[in-house]
């Protein structure tokens, strides 16, 4: 009789501890793909010594991730919903893994640059199907603990990036920090495989269905093509534009194929019957404003790090650990913020912590522009970016929802997706556009320049990107003061509030 007790008691504990494997398996791969968005930063100096990597190719080294994952969410979360959410899982995490080898074993810098991009096909693939994955897994209570662990560690990833790319640069090699990958996926991969059930969208899922259609001709490949197309042309449009001129040749051709995809993509949404992205959505003031802040935002708050990295190893002399440990006041504030305020801050009308918040990014940025000087350390960054961590902590965790109650019901996943994709893209378009204004204010030094010059030009070209990052986020925060109103939440936030964090999670599997 005892033993028969006891065995029901380790079977109550087991089925209680070995639920959490879900989480634990898809918290990684999240963790995992946000932190490679960052944890490069730290590693840039290096990788440019050792791989004798020139300015534009270690911004192509950060950008082509982001751009890789920004085109390929809204696709990639429709195959997941056909094709099923643990297979499109496993199948990112494994070629997430094949290019971190590939990255990590790279001869040269466009090597890296082209495995980058494949790492980011399978970070779509992974970011596509991490939340309805949980939703599948568990319910009620479980379920709002589940995105809460998930959403922390979402936010942590953004502080530890930096950091754990300093130390993994300065005590073994810059390409640890994406050999480190290949032992977590394999993880990943068994957890997934072992506790986490298969799981597929609304969709009929058959081989073919009665009008003769295959299930890939389901997903809006057209589209996908033409935003990959518009959104890579006219990264590289602005990137050469700012090393070569805007009236070269090679980057009027960019910007005009860019010009020309980007209609392609408007003829073929509004003629797909799925489309990856339903343009009417556009037509709501609200929403319209909530992509642009989503993608204004992104383009302020954090591409500009990436350059105060170089500038503290470079011109301070800082190590790669250091480097990473100066961007924290940002992250801790901003993790501050959200985990004390994030209900109060749902509660809220969604054009108040959101425009503020941008108001308070640009404030820190514009903080940093007016303080910088020739003997300006590290510290003097720490003001600008509380008050930027500030602002990030208040807009980020209420866009989404808010993004979702400017929607229809019936279109929550893909506002979703939609948000989502526009922040991706406003890394890349800030690093390409930052990148040119600072590499303009570098230009004129030379090899051998005294370190005074190339301390000036270095304080030049943060002063001017910080400038140009708080400009934009005001716009963005006016913007969405002016325009955003909750009657437009109100609309549609029957559906996101019945199942709170799980509606986000919804929206990701239409393209997050």
């Amino acid at each position: 009789m005892g033993a028969s007790a006891a065995h029901g008691q380790y079977g109550r504990t087991y089925r209680t501890h070995g639920k959490w494997w879900p989480l634990v398996a898809i918290t990684l791969g999240n963790f995992m793909l946000l932190i490679d968005v960052t944890i490069v930063n730290t590693a840039l100096p290096r990788i440019s010594t050792g791989l004798g990597a020139s300015f534009a190719s270690l911004q192509w080294v950060m950008d082509i991730y982001a751009l890789a994952l920004a085109a390929l969410l809204m696709v990639a979360g429709s195959a997941a919903d056909l094709f099923g959410r643990r297979r499109l899982y496993v199948a990112g995490l494994a070629l997430f893994a094949l290019a971190s080898l590939a990255c990590g074993l790279a001869p040269g810098a466009g090597v890296l640059i082209a495995a980058r991009a494949v790492q980011g096909i399978g970070a779509a693939a992974m970011f596509a199907t991490n939340t309805p994955l949980l939703m599948a897994a568990y319910q009620g209570r479980d379920r709002g603990v589940a995105f809460g662990v998930w959403g922390g560690t979402s936010g942590a990833a953004a502080a530890v990036g930096p950091v754990l790319g300093g130390l993994l640069t300065e005590y073994l090699n810059w390409r640890a920090i994406f050999l480190v990958n290949l032992p977590l996926t394999a993880l990943a991969v068994y957890l997934t495989v072992r506790h986490i059930r298969e799981s597929h969208g609304d969709l009929p899922r058959p081989r073919t269905n009665p009008a003769g259609e295959t299930p890939w001709a389901r997903i809006d490949w057209p589209g996908a093509a033409s935003f990959t197309v518009s959104a890579g042309a006219l990264t590289y449009g602005l990137m050469r534009g700012g090393e070569r001129g805007w009236t070269e040749g090679g980057t009027l051709a960019s910007l005009a194929g860019a010009g020309a995809a980007l209609l392609a993509f408007v003829v073929v949404e509004r003629r797909a019957p799925r489309p990856l992205l339903d343009l009417r959505l556009l037509r709501r003031p609200s929403f319209a404003a909530l992509m642009a802040a989503a993608l204004l935002m992104q383009a302020a708050a954090f591409p500009y790090l990436t350059f105060v990295g170089l500038w503290a190893q470079d011109v301070l002399g800082l190590s790669p650990v250091q480097a990473g440990l100066a961007g924290l006041p940002l992250a801790l504030t901003s993790l501050l913020v959200g985990a004390l305020g994030g209900r109060s801050l749902q509660r809220l009308a969604p054009q108040l912590p959101v425009g503020i918040g941008l108001l308070l990014v640009g404030a820190g940025a514009l903080l940093h522009a007016v303080l910088l000087g020739d003997g300006a350390g590290w510290a003097t960054l720490v003001p600008g970016l509380a008050v930027s961590g500030l602002g990030v902590g208040a807009a980020m965790p209420v866009l989404v929802s808010a993004a979702l109650g400017a929607a229809p019901p019936q279109r929550a996943g893909m506002a979703s997706g939609a948000v989502n994709t526009f922040r991706q893209l406003g890394f890349v378009f800030g690093i390409a556009v930052l990148g040119t204004v600072f590499a303009d204010a570098l230009h004129d030094v030379t090899p051998g320049a005294p370190p005074a010059a190339v301390r000036a030009a270095y304080v030049s070209g943060l002063a001017h990107i910080t400038a140009v990052s708080g400009v934009v986020a005001v716009a963005a925060g006016v913007l969405v003061l002016a325009v955003v109103r909750r009657g437009s939440e109100r609309e549609a936030g029957a559906a996101a509030a019945e199942t709170g964090a799980a509606s986000v999670g919804a929206g990701a599997g239409a393209g997050v």
